[in-house]
């Protein structure tokens, strides 16, 4: 079982991998495009990761906007879907 403070280190990383990449996770709920369940699942795949250091170390190096996520990242098909949208 995952621990609450894992549980808020992935979520984070979830929203900011998501804000980086231009992907709005409040919007995308509202629009409709992201169920109820799904965001708890991206985090909780965030959770399995190997490399969450490097991916905060990746999302504190600057950005543009045409930046995809790491290929580590087990949520980088999920994000790119939704910024196509």
């Amino acid at each position: 079982m995952v621990d609450n403070q894992t549980l808020r280190k992935h979520a984070a990383l979830v929203d900011r991998m998501a804000t980086t990449l231009g992907v709005d996770l409040e919007e995308e709920v509202m629009a409709g495009r992201l169920d109820d369940q799904a965001l708890p699942d991206m985090v909780l795949r965030c959770t399995g990761c190997t490399q969450p250091d490097a991916c905060a170390a990746w999302l504190e190096t600057p950005h543009g906007a045409a930046a995809d996520a790491p290929r580590y990242c087990r949520n980088a098909w999920a994000l790119e879907l939704m910024r196509n949208c």
